[in-house]
């Protein structure tokens, strides 16, 4: 496992799009719900504890068992009630996948060869018909085309769950950068953990994984996508 390999997959200057969406926070700004940098440390641990938890679990497991990205993505299309959501990941997703090809050896999905499988690259499930990889499950392929493990694979969702938001949260609230950093400094422990707990999962049944909800963020994200103004997709 190389740590240059997973900074570069957990850097938010990734040309994957990951800087358009708010994880959320645009929508609970506006309802009032977030004023400040307390609030937002509250948010970014609601939400690592939640969404970040299930992210975490779905990448280590497609990093694992990239055989099984199709019925992952169907476990974590059951996991997310808001149409809003589903699609924003599968956009995230499609961009992750796009970057990642121009970086490490990563198959089309169901589309692997015996060559491809002697090169290295592990047999990937395809999804439905006409659907793309919700963002966790194309992260944990990517990790492992990336030659990262299913804890680095965990790390990089959870830290991601929580990065997006607090980025948005200086653009949105003119907050001091130095201050919701600090927010992040203080969640990494947690990151860590969370990170760990998902990893140990890998050998579950898809219906076992972590199904923590967030109310609030997908009544969110459907109001959110009603705004004919907004600053983030999502």
């Amino acid at each position: 496992m190389s740590l240059a390999t997973l900074l570069v997959l957990a850097d938010g200057r990734l040309p994957a799009g990951g800087h358009a969406h708010s994880g959320g926070l645009e929508a609970a700004v506006s309802a009032g719900r977030v004023r400040d940098v307390t609030d937002v440390g509250e948010f970014l641990r609601g939400r690592l504890f939640t969404a970040g938890l299930v992210t975490a679990a779905f990448a280590a497991t497609a990093c694992a068992r990239p055989d099984r990205l199709s019925e992952l993505d169907d476990g974590l299309d059951a996991r997310t009630p808001s149409p809003a959501l589903r699609k924003a990941s599968r956009a995230q997703g499609r961009a992750l996948l796009r970057a990642a090809r121009a970086m490490w050896p990563v198959p089309p999905a169901g589309r692997a060869t015996d060559s491809g499988l002697r090169a290295g690259h592990a047999m990937w499930s395809a999804p439905a018909v006409g659907r793309e990889l919700h963002h966790p499950v194309a992260l944990g392929a990517v990790a492992a085309a990336a030659g990262l493990g299913p804890v680095e694979a965990a790390v990089a969702a959870a830290h991601g769950s929580v990065t997006g938001p607090a980025s948005a949260a200086v653009r949105l609230l003119g907050l001091d950068p130095y201050a919701v950093h600090a927010l992040l400094a203080r969640l990494a422990p947690d990151c860590d953990r969370i990170a760990a707990q998902a990893a140990g999962r890998i050998d579950d049944p898809v219906d076992a994984l972590p199904a923590a909800g967030a109310p609030l963020l997908d009544i969110g994200a459907e109001q959110h996508a009603t705004w004919e103004v907004r600053l983030f997709a999502s």
